[in-house]
């Protein structure tokens, strides 16, 4: 059974479900102001191997990913443009659905938006309000931490060691430095909501709670997202929720490290910025999503010429791979077989030590080998080239790549066996031919 790393416990556990044979996830979207770059798209690829590997062993997944669609980069944004706040975020909604989309990442269930939840957030803040964790402060209410006992253990500081080198925010009558805002005032040209503190919008921790409440319960088995939200924002969701209603918010807490390039942060202060889009372009799906899962989840990602040359070449080992074996299964008419169990069975195994994907991926290289060797042999054995390849697409569709090869067309086959046939007459200006148009067509 999965075996993940608990951020809460700061240890590995092994994966309990609070369902038997069901498998709950909430996972931190986007901000949809601008076009998801590599750093959004790798907890995505993430938690999608991971919805892979449930779906493999049969559980019944229900993954649940906002979209943070009001939120003030989105109103500058907006303002910028001279256009309605909700256009940018439809916008780049769109964006963020075209890049999963090309990358093969299966959606969520349900991805609720901050607007359309705001009724159920004005009702937790009034909870929160009555329950003396929450206070309303010239029509903006905050939460009070140092009512709730277990802050900061999700990121492991000591309120009093935050409380001590804090800045001062805007508002300076705040009980302490540290209460976040659940509610805020509506300022001139914003968007804004009614409500019983007066016109407003939601804070950012408040929303993703009650998101999470709304779609998956009191208490739900995974939450998710980059390291970057584990302080303030899952810090701060845990002591929402737990004022809120006494239960744990998530059994497991998972967080994947960031995106280096060339050893430095990536950050638009540093004009360093990689738009998921355009790499997707320039590499592919395969050799984007191979290169997510290069590093472990839980190991800064330092992306280089020479990180993402190695990864093209073994991404090429098994596209080739397939490509020369779905050929060759086509052209022969061989039918298609099951997947050796066994072999998919060891490669799940490296998934349960806390989703070990670079073991993963060096067992889809094995794979390669072994597709590749009984290739070669000059007395072809096509019941076993079948098995291979089944295996090795298998392997490649639990962790979300598409290695399936050419499909060939009637016509494509009947050119292929032209070609052939050309080749044992010696007739190389017509299979030189055939040649060309067979390559025109992505078959060779």
């Amino acid at each position: 059974m999965l075996k993940v790393y608990n951020t809460l416990t700061k240890q590995k556990e092994e994966f309990k479900p609070l369902k038997e044979g069901q498998v709950s996830i909430y996972v931190c979207g986007v901000t949809p102001y601008n076009h998801p770059h590599i750093g959004n798209a790798r907890p995505f690829v993430t938690w999608d191997v991971i919805k892979r590997y449930f779906t493999h062993l049969g559980y019944k997944v229900k993954h649940i990913q906002n979209f943070t669609d009001v939120d003030d980069k989105i109103i500058r944004t907006a303002n910028q443009e001279g256009v309605n706040w909700s256009d940018i975020s439809t916008r780049y909604i769109n964006s963020y659905f075209e890049v999963m989309d090309k990358l093969h990442v299966k959606h969520a269930d349900i991805y609720p938006k901050v607007s359309q939840t705001i009724p159920e957030i004005i009702d937790m803040i009034s909870v929160l309000i009555d329950k003396g964790y929450a206070y309303e402060l010239n029509g903006d209410v905050y939460f009070s931490v140092e009512k709730f006992k277990g802050y900061g253990k999700l990121s492991g500081r000591k309120l009093e060691d935050m409380m001590a080198g804090a800045r001062i925010e805007v508002n300076e009558s705040k009980h302490n430095p540290m209460d976040f805002a659940l509610w805020k005032a509506a300022k001139p040209g914003e968007p804004f909501w009614e409500s019983p503190w007066g016109n407003g919008r939601p804070g950012w921790h408040i929303e993703c709670s009650t998101m999470s409440l709304k779609y998956l319960g009191k208490t739900f088995d995974f939450h998710g997202g980059g390291s970057d939200l584990i302080f303030p924002h899952h810090e701060n969701e845990i002591a929402q929720s737990m004022a809120y209603n006494g239960h744990p918010i998530a059994n497991y807490w998972m967080h994947n490290q960031m995106i280096n390039i060339d050893g430095e942060k990536m950050s638009k202060s540093l004009g360093n910025v990689l738009w998921a889009k355009d790499l997707i372009v320039e590499f592919g799906c395969n050799v984007f999503k191979w290169l997510m899962l290069s590093t472990h989840y839980r190991n800064p990602l330092n992306m280089t010429d020479d990180v993402i040359a190695g990864v093209r070449k073994e991404v090429s080992k098994a596209e080739n791979a397939t490509k020369s074996a779905s050929l060759y299964l086509q052209v022969n008419h061989v039918p298609a077989h099951d997947y050796k169990k066994e072999t998919v069975d060891a490669m799940v195994n490296a998934l349960e030590d806390d989703l070990n994907t670079s073991l993963a991926l060096t067992q889809i290289l094995d794979q390669v080998k072994v597709l590749n060797q009984v290739m070669r042999v000059r007395e072809k054995d096509n019941d076993v080239i079948a098995t291979e390849y089944a295996t090795l697409v298998k392997m490649g569709d639990v962790l979300g790549f598409l290695f399936e090869g050419t499909k060939l067309s009637e016509e494509d086959i009947a050119l292929y066996e032209e070609w052939n046939a050309y080749k044992k007459e010696k007739n190389f200006d017509e299979a030189d031919r055939v040649r060309k148009e067979l390559t025109e067509r992505g078959i060779l």
